[in-house]
């Protein structure tokens, strides 16, 4: 029921601003019911293709979300809302699965990098008018993406990957414009795209990456940016193989002016190798954040791209924060050249804990996705159930409607911090938590 408010407006987009403008107000409360859309069209005096139009507005920014004969509700939490406010309250005593973070003793010591960054500083300080990136950092970047066979390229500093995202986005696209995205995703990325007024379009994910189809239907229908997570997708683990690159790269080829984002935050903690779709298209981006593999509070990502894009994103840079710290570029060029991050090591370590838990998962009967990075993404038959029921037995996991749109509900697990005495008894409690026909239970001698 709606109570006292009252939805106006003779346009689609009037009507949709209506109802939002309502949701972020608290008039219309999250699960509420709206009106059938010819109940609504009536009222207002429209056609219903009208209110069927504002809608579909709502429901690609996250607003409400449509059950068939059930109808239309405003969602649990609509797109005023962020999706990292989606998260389970750990208590004393229960292990944090379901934050995301890096292993902390697979970080390196940030001590001495720093040390010689600031000390460069105190003999070279940096002023306005400086370059903003650092030489010695640009050169690393140019030669690592080389080796990848990421297209030649300038080179721009961000402050972490979801600052480069948003520029590159913010440089082509105008609000009502369609993005691309992989469904589940990154629970920030999908906060950001509405955010910017931008529409989000959500294809499948599997293990090897994107749904080729389901992109070329999603370009054919209208979007104008695709972005792509090459390696430990979050949060799935996805990462493109040559095939799957080969596939989407084909598909590019058809629809040469779409903008193109590639996110490599997998960089320093995964072995396989990059398979970039850059260079296809006309207008491209690829970033590489340093979070996961040095610390998410170096807040620092490289970015390259077609001449124009980086032209553009860095002009607008100018005219907001100026420049990404050189202190801090240096002491990340620093950490790359000394090889602070064994790259080999720390992949094999994530991917011991990984396989080992989703080879017990399967043992119980449960399958779960994840080929690189530190997650794996569980199907699951009732999130809200799942996860407390897995609270109650000590293990706290992130509920997947943080990172999905159309995707079956999930959990998702972080396995950085996991220890080999922790997999078994997980495992059980996971399948256990799924409930009977879920998961098979099973005893071990």
């Amino acid at each position: 029921m709606l109570g006292e408010y009252r939805i106006s407006g003779r346009r689609a987009a009037e009507i949709s601003a209506s109802i939002e403008r309502a949701v972020g107000e608290g008039a219309l409360r999250p699960g509420e019911l709206l009106p059938p859309m010819r109940e609504l069209a009536e009222r207002l005096g429209v056609n219903p293709n009208t209110v069927a139009a504002a809608y579909r507005t709502l429901r690609e920014r996250g607003v409400i979300e449509t059950a068939g004969r059930r109808g239309s509700r405003v969602r649990p939490k609509p797109a005023t809302t962020a999706r990292e406010m989606i998260r389970v309250e750990v208590p004393p005593g229960v292990r944090d699965l379901s934050d995301g973070n890096p292993d902390p003793a697979l970080l390196p010591a940030l001590a001495g990098a720093f040390a010689a960054a600031a000390a460069q500083g105190d003999r070279e300080p940096v002023l306005y008018g400086h370059a903003p990136v650092d030489p010695g950092l640009e050169r690393l970047t140019r030669a690592g993406l080389d080796a990848d066979g990421v297209p030649d390229g300038p080179v721009a500093v961000t402050s972490g990957a979801l600052d480069a995202v948003e520029r590159v986005l913010a440089a082509h696209l105008r609000p009502g414009d369609a993005v691309v995205v992989e469904d589940p995703g990154w629970g920030s990325l999908l906060d950001l795209i509405p955010a910017l007024g931008l529409r989000t379009v959500p294809v499948p994910v599997d293990d090897e990456g994107p749904l080729p189809d389901d992109v070329r239907g999603a370009l054919e229908g209208g979007a104008r940016a695709l972005i792509v997570t090459d390696r430990a997708q979050n949060p799935t683990g996805a990462a493109l193989s040559a095939a799957r690159a080969h596939a989407l790269r084909a598909v590019l080829a058809g629809h040469p002016e779409t903008l193109l984002i590639e996110d490599d935050h997998g960089h320093h903690i995964v072995d396989l190798p990059l398979h970039p779709l850059a260079g296809v298209t006309h207008r491209w981006a690829f970033s590489r954040s340093a979070a996961k593999a040095y610390g998410p509070d170096l807040r620092l990502a490289v970015l390259t791209g077609d001449p124009l894009t980086l032209d553009r994103v860095r002009g607008r840079q100018r005219l907001g924060p100026g420049w990404v710290s050189l202190t801090l570029q240096r002491a990340v060029a620093r950490l790359w050249a000394d090889g602070a991050v064994d790259p080999t090591a720390v992949a094999a370590r994530y991917g011991e804990r990984r396989d080992a838990l989703a080879a017990a998962l399967r043992r119980h009967g449960v399958e779960a996705q994840g080929r690189s990075g530190m997650n794996l993404w569980v199907p699951v038959p009732d999130e809200t159930g799942v996860v407390a029921r897995l609270l109650h037995a000590g293990w706290a996991v992130a509920p997947g409607a943080r990172f999905r749109m159309n995707t079956p509900p999930g959990i998702r697990v972080t396995v950085s911090t996991l220890t080999d005495e922790d997999i078994e008894p997980l495992a059980e409690a996971i399948a256990v938590a799924l409930g009977p026909g879920q998961g098979e239970r099973r005893t071990y001698a």
